[in-house]
Protein backbone atom coordinates (compact mmCIF):
# COMPACT_ATOMS: atom_id res chain seq x y z
CA UNK A 1 0.00 0.00 0.00
CA UNK A 2 1.69 2.73 -1.29
CA UNK A 3 -1.71 5.84 -0.74
CA UNK A 4 -3.30 5.17 2.03
CA UNK A 5 -6.90 7.11 3.56
CA UNK A 6 -6.88 6.79 7.51
CA UNK A 7 -9.98 8.20 9.03
CA UNK A 8 -9.14 8.41 12.83
CA UNK A 9 -10.06 10.79 15.44
CA UNK A 10 -8.39 9.53 18.44
CA UNK A 11 -11.08 6.76 20.32
CA UNK A 12 -10.22 3.52 20.84
CA UNK A 13 -12.05 2.07 18.09
CA UNK A 14 -10.13 4.61 15.73
CA UNK A 15 -6.68 4.00 17.16
CA UNK A 16 -6.97 0.47 16.14
CA UNK A 17 -7.03 1.46 12.62
CA UNK A 18 -4.28 3.74 13.25
CA UNK A 19 -2.35 0.68 14.33
CA UNK A 20 -3.22 -1.30 11.58
CA UNK A 21 -1.93 1.22 9.24
CA UNK A 22 1.03 1.39 10.67
CA UNK A 23 1.73 -2.84 10.31
CA UNK A 24 0.67 -2.98 6.78
CA UNK A 25 1.93 -0.04 4.98
CA UNK A 26 5.34 -0.15 3.51
CA UNK A 27 7.94 2.25 4.75
CA UNK A 28 7.48 5.48 2.74
CA UNK A 29 4.10 5.23 2.04
CA UNK A 30 1.97 7.92 2.17
CA UNK A 31 -1.50 7.83 4.99
CA UNK A 32 -3.57 10.95 4.45
CA UNK A 33 -5.77 11.37 8.05
CA UNK A 34 -8.62 12.43 7.39
CA UNK A 35 -10.38 13.52 10.81
CA UNK A 36 -14.57 14.59 10.75
CA UNK A 37 -16.64 16.58 13.06
CA UNK A 38 -20.03 15.36 12.89
CA UNK A 39 -22.68 18.20 12.23
CA UNK A 40 -24.39 16.99 15.54
CA UNK A 41 -21.15 19.43 17.18
CA UNK A 42 -23.07 22.67 15.08
CA UNK A 43 -26.00 22.06 17.94
CA UNK A 44 -24.07 21.54 21.08
CA UNK A 45 -24.29 25.14 21.98
CA UNK A 46 -26.76 24.51 24.94
CA UNK A 47 -29.58 26.95 23.67
CA UNK A 48 -31.86 25.33 26.54
CA UNK A 49 -29.83 27.38 28.97
CA UNK A 50 -27.96 30.09 27.28
CA UNK A 51 -30.41 32.42 26.74
CA UNK A 52 -29.05 35.13 24.87
CA UNK A 53 -26.83 35.32 21.70
CA UNK A 54 -23.57 36.91 23.15
CA UNK A 55 -23.47 34.18 25.21
CA UNK A 56 -24.61 31.55 23.19
CA UNK A 57 -21.69 32.65 20.46
CA UNK A 58 -19.21 32.81 23.74
CA UNK A 59 -20.05 29.29 24.37
CA UNK A 60 -20.15 27.85 21.19
CA UNK A 61 -16.28 29.81 20.51
CA UNK A 62 -15.24 28.13 23.48
CA UNK A 63 -16.27 24.76 22.37
CA UNK A 64 -15.00 25.02 18.84
CA UNK A 65 -11.48 25.52 20.52
CA UNK A 66 -11.76 22.75 23.00
CA UNK A 67 -12.66 19.99 19.75
CA UNK A 68 -9.95 22.23 17.91
CA UNK A 69 -7.25 21.45 20.44
CA UNK A 70 -8.12 17.75 20.72
CA UNK A 71 -7.74 17.44 17.17
CA UNK A 72 -4.37 19.11 16.98
CA UNK A 73 -2.96 16.88 20.03
CA UNK A 74 -4.25 14.02 18.33
CA UNK A 75 -2.76 14.96 14.53
CA UNK A 76 0.77 15.95 16.12
CA UNK A 77 0.75 12.73 18.59
CA UNK A 78 -0.44 10.39 15.36
CA UNK A 79 2.17 12.19 13.41
CA UNK A 80 5.30 11.57 15.35
CA UNK A 81 4.20 7.86 15.17
CA UNK A 82 3.87 7.91 11.67
CA UNK A 83 7.41 9.62 10.93
CA UNK A 84 8.71 6.94 13.63
CA UNK A 85 7.28 4.05 11.23
CA UNK A 86 8.69 6.31 8.19
CA UNK A 87 5.55 7.45 6.51
CA UNK A 88 4.27 10.10 5.05
CA UNK A 89 1.46 12.14 6.79
CA UNK A 90 -0.59 14.64 6.03
CA UNK A 91 -4.19 15.69 7.84
CA UNK A 92 -7.34 17.17 6.80
CA UNK A 93 -10.04 18.10 8.93
CA UNK A 94 -13.82 17.89 7.44
CA UNK A 95 -17.38 19.03 8.78
CA UNK A 96 -20.17 17.17 8.32
CA UNK A 97 -21.47 13.30 7.94
CA UNK A 98 -18.59 11.13 9.01
CA UNK A 99 -19.90 8.86 5.29
CA UNK A 100 -20.11 11.52 3.63
CA UNK A 101 -16.74 12.97 4.26
CA UNK A 102 -15.22 9.99 3.93
CA UNK A 103 -16.76 9.37 0.39
CA UNK A 104 -15.62 13.12 -0.71
CA UNK A 105 -11.89 12.42 0.73
CA UNK A 106 -11.55 8.82 -0.95
CA UNK A 107 -11.98 10.69 -4.24
CA UNK A 108 -9.77 13.49 -4.01
CA UNK A 109 -6.39 11.42 -4.92
CA UNK A 110 -5.75 8.05 -5.78
CA UNK A 111 -5.87 5.97 -2.85
CA UNK A 112 -4.76 2.08 -2.69
CA UNK A 113 -7.18 1.98 0.57
CA UNK A 114 -9.30 3.36 3.49
CA UNK A 115 -8.94 2.17 6.67
CA UNK A 116 -11.10 2.99 9.28
CA UNK A 117 -11.91 1.65 12.82
CA UNK A 118 -15.31 -0.26 13.53
CA UNK A 119 -18.16 1.32 15.34
CA UNK A 120 -18.13 1.47 18.88
CA UNK A 121 -19.85 -1.45 20.54
CA UNK A 122 -23.03 -1.23 22.71
CA UNK A 123 -22.50 -0.90 25.82
CA UNK A 124 -19.44 1.33 25.65
CA UNK A 125 -18.53 4.47 26.88
CA UNK A 126 -18.37 7.49 24.33
CA UNK A 127 -20.31 9.68 22.04
CA UNK A 128 -21.21 7.32 18.92
CA UNK A 129 -20.32 9.13 15.61
CA UNK A 130 -23.09 6.49 13.65
CA UNK A 131 -20.73 6.29 10.84
CA UNK A 132 -22.59 4.35 8.54
CA UNK A 133 -20.58 1.69 6.75
CA UNK A 134 -23.51 0.29 4.52
CA UNK A 135 -23.23 3.51 2.00
CA UNK A 136 -19.33 2.97 2.17
CA UNK A 137 -19.46 0.06 1.08
CA UNK A 138 -21.72 0.39 -2.11
CA UNK A 139 -20.20 3.33 -2.91
CA UNK A 140 -16.40 3.34 -2.41
CA UNK A 141 -14.35 2.34 -5.65
CA UNK A 142 -11.53 1.36 -3.40
CA UNK A 143 -10.77 -1.37 -1.11
CA UNK A 144 -12.48 -0.51 2.27
CA UNK A 145 -10.46 -2.14 5.91
CA UNK A 146 -12.99 -2.08 9.06
CA UNK A 147 -10.46 -2.66 11.51
CA UNK A 148 -12.06 -4.51 14.46
CA UNK A 149 -12.90 -2.97 17.62
CA UNK A 150 -10.03 -3.73 20.26
CA UNK A 151 -11.11 -6.83 22.38
CA UNK A 152 -14.11 -7.62 20.28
Amino acid sequence: MKNVLLASHGTEGSRAAELMAFKICEKGANIHHLTVVPTLWEGMTGDDWLQNGSTRNTYRRYLENELGKEIDEHCDKLSVEMKSHELAYTKEIRVGEPEECLLEASRDKDYDLVIMGSPRPKGKPGLRCRMKTKPLTKSLNIPLLIVPYPND
